[in-house]
């Protein structure tokens, strides 16, 4: 006689499975390195340097070349977070930061040119995540970080440094709003037991509404380089 066996497992099977998904549940989210969710506070302050960009197109009647040059400006970061692990770190940030730019164009075509002083601001909102190479209570904390969000720059014209022939300017006024992401490192150290001190070194990385501007305009994208320092408030540990 062929005995057909029964696929479908059993109530105490399933009530074994049952008490191994509980006690698994129990053993990753009850434990105290989870419970002890450890939020923070803090502010960072420093310097942000912009990416540089140049274009250029050739004609029948010549080459037309543009550029622009950055000069460094301050940065301020305010973010809060929370730790989630010993090792793992959610955390939001707003960065802000403004920089002066020098606008260069020259066409051998029309035998135009000109040269333009702007100012540029940048403000993001990031959603970072982090990871720490040591505990929560060393006093010494290396990490690495990446982040997405959202950018929004703005520019306006300062002066005419110099023109030549009737060249097309970029706008008076002009701003963008575009996705951009970031990756960053720093290091905590513990100064009493609820402030630590933090350096942090960021690359933002997005798309160039002023390489856009230029005429012709630039290939590249925009990178916004960062260094700050400054502190880290912990409601406990």
């Amino acid at each position: 006689m062929r005995i057909q066996q029964d696929t479908h497992s059993s109530p105490a099977h399933r009530s074994l499975a049952w008490h191994v998904c509980v006690l698994f549940f129990f053993a990753t989210f009850g434990s105290p390195s989870w419970a002890q969710i450890a939020p923070y506070f803090g502010a960072m302050g420093g310097i942000a340097v912009l990416s540089a960009d140049a274009g250029s197109r050739t004609t029948s009647a010549g080459l037309n070349l543009s550029s622009y040059a950055p000069a460094s400006g301050g940065a301020l970061d305010l973010f809060a977070g929370v730790n989630t692990r010993n090792y793992f770190t959610l955390q939001m940030d707003y960065i802000r930061n403004s920089n002066d730019l020098r606008l260069n164009s020259a066409s051998s075509n029309s035998a135009t040119f000109y040269q333009e002083d702007r100012k540029s601001s940048q403000q993001e909102v990031m959603f970072n995540a982090m990871i720490y190479f040591r505990r929560t209570d060393s006093r010494i904390r290396p990490y690495l970080g990446t982040a997405a969000g959202v950018v929004h720059l703005s520019s306006r014209a300062g002066r005419l440094v110099a023109s030549g022939g009737a060249p097309v300017l970029p706008p008076a006024q002009f701003s963008s709003t575009s996705p951009a992401f970031r990756a960053h490192v720093g290091i905590d150290l513990r100064l009493m037991r609820r402030l630590d001190f933090r350096y942090s070194f960021s690359d933002t990385i997005g798309s160039n509404a002023i390489s856009k501007q230029l005429s012709p305009p630039g290939p590249r994208g925009l990178e916004n380089f960062q260094n700050l320092f400054g502190f880290v408030v912990r409601f406990h540990r």
